[in-house]
Formats: structure tokens, C-alpha cells, sequence
């Protein structure tokens, strides 16, 4: 698979996971292809932490406004209905557990449910942003991730880099499968058909519990 192909492979899976009338917020760069899968009859309001409930997607060239940016910056569009607020408010939705699933990107994750995202020492960074605070709130905390990075272990036993969270992951989603984080560690329950059992096993640092009802991974 190409990297577009890998991209719409976990995204495309990761849209099965919302349930209509989710409230949902995406992480930047690869979650924010999410919407674009959803199933026919599943319509979920996107939350956006500097301040907007109703987020639509990226607009057309030309129809910008600048009025409307996503956390990362990015250009949006907001659906009928949408409602903007202040910092203060949309952190106090999100802290108070009224975010149902937040999807994120991954450096490192492990098998107990840590998350690092945010920063690798020595280089600059603007700060983990809400991150922090969405994977706490958060009802629900999936990964939507390439399971590899330049061919290094992204999924570990223990992260190596400065944590965003302990203990809150509780899916991970990647071009080669889907895994569970439990008390026990992590469970394949999905594998791209692409791959064999022992060649995940390979690109992931963790050993992996395979579940007796193993089956291809939907999309």
C-alpha cells in the first residue's frame, strides 16, 4: 500500500467505530479524514477544542473564512446549527465527559494505554495542546495510526518518550490491524488480509494477544 492507501485504509475503518449522534473530536492530520467514511445514516456532531460544536469540513479554495480554523489552524466549515464559544467553555465540555470519542495520532503507544503524541526531546514544539485533556475526558480514546514509523516500532511495551497520558488508550487502529487495550495487554481483533499474523507481530514492539475470534478487517 501507498501512503494514500494506508491513510484511507485506518480512516476508513476508524468511521465503523462512530455511532450516530456522537459527539466526536479528531486529532490533526490523519483523523480529519475520518468524516469522509462515515456509513450512510451516521451523522455526528465534530467538536473542535478552540471553541466550536458543529465543525464541517475543509472548505472549497476560494471559500475560506478566516474567522473559522480548526485547533490546528486549518480552515473549516461549520454545519446549520453550529455553535462557536470561548476556550473556557469548550475545554469545560470536554473535561466534563461530553466528548463520547476522541481519535488521535500516535508517536508511541503501549500496552498499558499510555499515549505519547507530543513531543520528541531536543526539538521545538508548540505543546501538547488539548491532547492532554481530551484523553482524560474523552468517554472513548482510539488511535488512528500507521503502525510504523520508517520501519521502527510505534506500538511498544513501555513509551520511550515524554507521556500525554497514562492509561487512557483504549483502541488502536492501523493499516495492518485493530487492537483492543485491556487490563491484559493489547488484542488483535482485526488484521488487514494484506498481512499475516507473524508480520504484525514483527512491526509491533509489544507481544500481542490474539483473540480466538480473529477475523479480517472491516471496512
Amino acid at each position: 500500500m501507498d501512503k494514500n492507501q494506508i491513510r484511507e485504509v485506518i480512516a476508513r475503518r476508524a468511521a465503523l467505530e462512530l455511532k450516530d449522534g456522537d459527539v466526536v473530536n479528531l486529532g490533526i492530520g490523519l483523523p480529519t479524514l475520518i468524516p469522509n467514511f462515515l456509513p450512510e445514516g451516521i451523522k455526528v456532531t465534530l467538536q473542535s477544542e478552540n471553541g466550536l460544536l458543529g465543525m464541517g469540513p475543509e472548505p472549497a479554495a476560494g471559500e475560506e473564512d478566516r474567522n473559522f480554523t480548526n485547533a490546528g489552524g486549518g480552515y473549516i466549515s461549520y454545519f446549520p446549527g453550529a455553535s462557536c464559544f470561548d476556550s473556557c467553555m469548550s475545554f469545560s465540555i470536554i473535561r466534563g465527559g461530553h466528548v463520547d470519542v476522541t481519535i488521535l495520532g500516535a508517536m508511541e503507544v503501549d500496552e498499558k494505554g499510555n499515549l505519547a503524541n507530543w513531543m520528541i526531546p531536543g526539538k521545538k514544539t508548540p505543546g501538547m495542546g488539548g491532547a492532554m485533556d481530551l484523553l482524560v475526558g474523552a468517554r472513548r480514546v482510539i488511535l488512528a495510526m500507521e503502525h510504523t514509523a520508517k520501519g521502527s516500532h510505534k506500538i511498544l511495551t513501555d513509551c520511550n518518550l515524554p507521556l500525554t497520558a497514562q492509561g487512557q488508550v483504549n483502541m488502536i487502529i492501523t493499516e495492518m490491524g485493530v487492537m483492543d487495550v485491556t487490563n491484559e495487554g493489547i488484542v488483535l481483533t482485526e488484521i488487514h488480509p494484506e498481512f499475516t499474523v507473524a508480520q504484525l507481530q514483527e512491526a509491533t514492539g509489544a507481544k500481542l494477544i490474539i483473540s480466538n475470534n480473529l477475523i479480517n478487517m472491516r471496512s
